[in-house]
């Protein structure tokens, strides 16, 4: 299998297009320079290949959990107890999906590629106490895969822009369908 090495070692090449093909699945475009978008693009789209055949793979199970209980301000509650304070729970019933042990080794899979993405909100207030977690492979599976149920491959697109200013590569929007 041929693959470009776009003039970097591979350590570097494959933390590059691990970036490139995460951004392009967070934001559902990039830009970026025609030989990168290549690869990205074929990296992108067998992980979409992969959500799109694993979506339905999985199966609901109730489980019982053990939840803070909360005030009004969204505080844990708190009571004595031997002379220690100690955390109040409740205990609840969820429904989770439980993945099948495929649609377990696809998820795997895409997290092999995907770098763990941490959104921060915009705003300055608290913004360490507001991040959270964004699950990738969660929403290839939810949101990405069900839009190309009825697609046999060709998730991605290539637009090209121009040439770059400062040398003249040709620069892409590399898009989601």
């Amino acid at each position: 299998m041929e693959y470009r090495k776009l003039g970097r070692t591979s350590s570097q090449r494959k933390a590059l297009l691990r970036n490139q093909v995460t951004a392009l699945l967070l934001h559902e475009k990039i830009v970026t320079t025609e030989a990168r978008a290549k690869e990205v693009q074929k990296i992108a789209e067998k992980l979409i290949t992969m959500a799109v055949k694993e979506k339905d793979n999985f199966e609901t199970v109730k489980v019982k959990a053990k939840v803070a209980r909360k005030d009004k301000d969204g505080k844990r509650v708190k009571e004595e107890k031997d002379g220690k304070k100690v955390t109040v729970y409740d205990e609840v019933e969820k429904e989770i999906k439980k993945d099948l042990p495929s649609r377990l080794h696809a998820r795997r899979q895409m997290l092999k590629v995907l770098y763990p993405v941490t959104e921060v909100p915009k705003e300055g207030a608290q913004r360490k106490k507001n991040t959270r977690k964004i699950d990738l492979a969660q929403k290839l599976f939810d949101e990405i895969a069900p839009k190309y149920v009825d697609r046999k491959g060709g998730y991605t697109r290539i637009v090209k822009i121009g040439p770059r200013r400062g040398d003249a590569a040709m620069e892409v929007l590399l898009e989601l369908i």
